[in-house]
């Protein structure tokens, strides 16, 4: 009775309550940790969503008006397989804004030259950076002188200057002092005509502007002002350069930059052109000193030292070759000659020039058993001769060369055609003049004397002379004669194949002065700090240099006003006097 009455038997009562909890356990975890992970699910975006809000509630929130700002490019539109921007996003952004304004404000101009500029780079194109573009002007700027050639020199018959492209007429060579072809009666003052000629057969000619490295202006400068200087009023010498600057000032080409990619010539000493007063009495025209002609260069046979926009170019010689041949032939005929002459000199003496020493050259000269004087005067003079010029140069070893009525004169570069080293006695006479064509290291091809020591019989030029070693005199007279194509002008009617002659030296060193300009406006390298004054020392600089200092020859442009500085008394004379020296037909 004890074993089966009573409770059932505790093992089975905690089996089942075991059962049962665990299954109840297995139900939960199920729901909870195994669906509650699965991505998608709505338990994991709850978690998500709260784990995100407190996030955010602890970062800070950006400002909205940086957001909204216009200045700030917004990020583009979320794509659906793209999560929305984060705060980092946007903050990202905001830090670019500064550098965006910056690169936005550095922006480099577009200047319309710079098309120009491009076609150096293509190589495939020979006249790539080398294109002139040339004006167009009414023929009374140049044409309608021409016609009207007998006004254009109160001393001269220009017309007869005028034949075979203004080379004048042919010289013949009965005393063997020529070659064959080639030589002409040339004045010294039609550069004018013969740059225009030689400028119409240029290979790089182009009729858009906007490529040309340089605009040439075929004015006849030299012409104008030579057939009013004398008994004209101002009104009258400075009507035509007025004229010309007006209808240029019009032209789409002149806004490019203002006219400082133009040039033109004048076949005259500069003072001609730099008139500073309109007093009646002064000298010439002021085209040199007009507002917009100061932007131009302007190319002249003698350049003031003290200003910027006129260029020195050689006096044209009688040497007029067609081919390279003529020049390779002459070159090695000056190589071969002897020279029985130690040294020589062709002109006058300036009696009403206290400061000019070609009296005492003179002198010297008469007292030296090893000199020939070649005297001129204003009677009939075999100054007056091409061939007799030629043919004392071409037996001196060295030909002196002072200062003329201005600083240059046409006989050194006849002389140094005739492979003659020149003597010159003032660095205003070629050493800043023609930076182009001649080198800057001087004592290559001429013996420097200052004039002072001349002036004060201090110096015998015989001496001098002797004292420089045959060697060197060899040296000195092939660096001449390898000087020769580059102070010629060629035959306007043809061109040199492979040699450059005065003109193509000019046009290349026009180019290279405007694409120079160019990339300083560009790159603002232009020399704020310029002095106009100081220019001659400028053209002395080699290239990539830009400071200049005290220089040795300093005292001989110190005072402009002692040889044509301005326009006042002593560069008048000078001016007036070159002109009565037309007269004479002297050089």
């Amino acid at each position: 009775m004890e074993k089966v009455g009573g409770k059932p038997p505790q093992s089975r009562l905690c089996f089942l309550a075991t059962l049962c909890a665990m299954f109840w356990v297995l139900i939960f975890y199920f729901h909870f940790f195994v669906i509650a992970n699965e991505p998608g699910s709505a338990g994991a975006d709850t978690a998500a969503g709260a784990a995100a809000s407190i996030a955010r509630a602890e970062l800070p929130l950006p400002e909205p008006e940086r957001v909204s700002d216009p200045a700030v490019p917004l990020p583009p539109p979320a794509l659906v397989s793209e999560p929305p921007p984060t705060t980092a996003t946007v903050a990202k952004v905001e830090e670019e804004k500064p550098t965006a304004v910056a690169h936005q404000e550095a922006a480099p101009r577009d200047y319309a030259f710079q098309r120009a500029l491009k076609t150096a780079e293509n190589k495939s194109d020979p006249c790539g950076g080398r294109y002139i573009y040339v004006h167009e002007l009414p023929p009374r700027f140049n044409d309608d002188m021409l016609r009207e050639c007998e006004r254009l020199s109160l001393w001269t018959n220009m017309c007869k200057f005028m034949s075979n492209e203004g080379l004048g007429p042919p010289l013949g060579n009965e005393e063997g002092v020529f070659s064959n072809t080639g030589w002409y009666a040339t004045n010294q003052f039609m550069v004018d005509v013969i740059f225009r000629n030689r400028m119409k057969q240029y290979e790089c000619l182009t009729k858009d502007s906007s490529i040309a490295a340089a605009v040439f202006v075929p004015f006849y400068a030299g012409f104008d002002v030579a057939r009013y200087l004398w008994g004209h009023n101002i009104s009258t010498r400075d009507a035509a350069s007025l004229d010309l600057i007006d209808w240029l000032r019009k032209r789409p080409e002149w806004n490019v930059m203002g006219g400082r990619d133009h040039f033109l010539v004048g076949g005259r000493i500069a003072w001609d052109f730099r008139r500073l007063t309109d007093e009646e009495s002064d000298w010439g025209n002021k085209l040199l000193f007009m507002p917009a002609a100061k932007n131009m260069s302007m190319l002249v046979v003698e350049s003031s030292p003290w200003n910027a926009n006129d260029f020195a170019i050689p006096y044209p010689t009688y040497f007029h070759p067609a081919k390279d041949a003529d020049v390779l032939l002459w070159q090695d005929r000056m190589r071969s000659l002897e020279r029985p002459w130690l040294f020589s000199f062709a002109g006058a003496p300036r009696p009403d020039d206290p400061k000019s020493i070609r009296s005492q050259l003179i002198d010297q000269c008469r007292t030296s058993s090893v000199c020939k004087l070649l005297e001129c005067d204003l009677g009939e003079s075999k100054c007056h001769s091409p061939s007799a010029i030629m043919n004392m140069f071409q037996n001196s070893l060295f030909c002196l060369q002072p200062q003329g009525d201005s600083y240059t004169r046409r006989s050194a570069f006849d002389s140094m055609l005739a492979g003659c080293i020149p003597v010159f006695f003032h660095p205003g006479s070629a050493y800043v003049q023609y930076t182009w064509h001649l080198p800057k290291n001087y004592t290559r091809y001429s013996v420097f004397i200052p004039e002072d020591g001349v002036r004060k019989g201090n110096v015998s030029i015989e001496d001098r002379l002797k004292s420089i070693h045959p060697d060197m005199v060899k040296k000195m007279r092939e660096e001449v004669i390898s000087l020769i194509p580059r102070v010629i002008y060629a035959d306007p009617r043809s061109k040199l194949e492979t040699l450059k002659d005065a003109f193509d030296v000019s046009v290349e060193a026009i180019i290279n002065k405007v694409t120079q300009l160019r990339r300083d406006i560009i790159e603002d390298h232009e020399d704020k700090d310029f002095v106009e004054e100081n220019s001659w020392k400028y053209d002395l600089l080699e290239e990539g240099q830009r400071t200049i200092g005290p220089h040795e020859w300093d005292p001989f442009f110190s005072k402009p006003k002692d040889k044509g500085g301005d326009s006042t008394n002593p560069s008048t004379n000078a001016a007036k006097n070159s002109w009565k020296n037309e007269q004479r037909g002297q050089n």
